[in-house]
């Protein structure tokens, strides 16, 4: 089974190197790594060209923002199976995508995630939050449920299905899209209890109010898109979060 690693970069040269050797380092040796560049102005390209040995696509043009480029990546990608490992995020170990393909040796599975860890962006070792997920069930998923996007692999003919992510979201189209996938008939999920990432503080959807506020009307906005829920599921969502800062 070849696995195809999507990341989408821009102006991240300080931490895309440390990406680039997390994804070097996975035992699962049948996979690519399809890096697509939002024409950087700073060094990320310099650091990519360097390491351009060990990409399977490089790609660094304008872009409309980061779920445009990973719809980009997703068309590049020749896998049997997609996931995505942004910029600022490492593995958790060098046996993820082999846990991954593993999950995936059963032709009935369509997606498998793991759990995942928020560190600190300038100490990886330091946890702040533990995303600790479980398995899939229509009723969760209604509850506001979700796995973690960092964690999540998919196989392509799924995205291919979907028409890969709706970029009208600027902030949820990770959400919105698997809402679109879990909701699908005959869509199967294997959970791995696993730490599969680990993401550095820092992302957009918490980078400010604003950026919250705009979140939350993205995330009920998909979930009345997709006739999953509503406000109750958004509330729970986000009161689900609490317990990742314990335990």
């Amino acid at each position: 089974m070849k696995i195809s690693i999507v990341t989408a970069t821009w102006n991240c040269a300080s931490t895309v190197g440390d990406c680039l050797d997390s994804v070097a380092g996975q035992s699962w040796r049948n996979r690519e790594h399809v890096v697509i560049d939002g024409a950087s102005r700073d060094a990320t390209v310099d650091v990519l060209e360097s390491r351009r040995a060990q990409l399977s696509v490089l790609v660094s043009e304008p872009d409309r923002g980061i779920y445009d480029a990973l719809n980009k990546g997703i068309a590049r990608a020749s896998g049997d199976v997609v996931g995505f490992l942004h910029a600022d995020d490492v593995y958790a170990s060098p046996d993820v995508l082999a846990r991954v393909a593993e999950a995936f040796a059963d032709p009935s599975v369509a997606a498998v995630h793991g759990d995942l860890q928020y560190v600190r962006k300038d100490d990886t070792a330091r946890v702040v939050r533990h995303w600790k997920s479980s398995p899939f069930s229509p009723a969760r998923l209604r509850r506001g449920w979700m796995p973690p996007h960092p964690t999540l692999y998919v196989r392509r003919e799924w995205y291919e299905r979907i028409g890969g992510f709706d970029t009208r979201y600027r902030i949820a189209a990770d959400y919105h899209s698997i809402l679109r996938l879990f909701s699908q008939p005959g869509f199967r999920s294997a959970y791995v209890p696993e730490v599969f990432v680990k993401m550095r503080m820092g992302g957009a959807s918490n980078r400010s109010l604003g950026n919250i506020v705009r979140k939350s009307r993205e995330d009920l906005d998909a979930l009345r898109h997709t006739g999953v829920g509503g406000l109750g599921a958004l509330a729970w969502k986000n009161l689900g979060k609490l317990g990742q800062f314990w335990g």
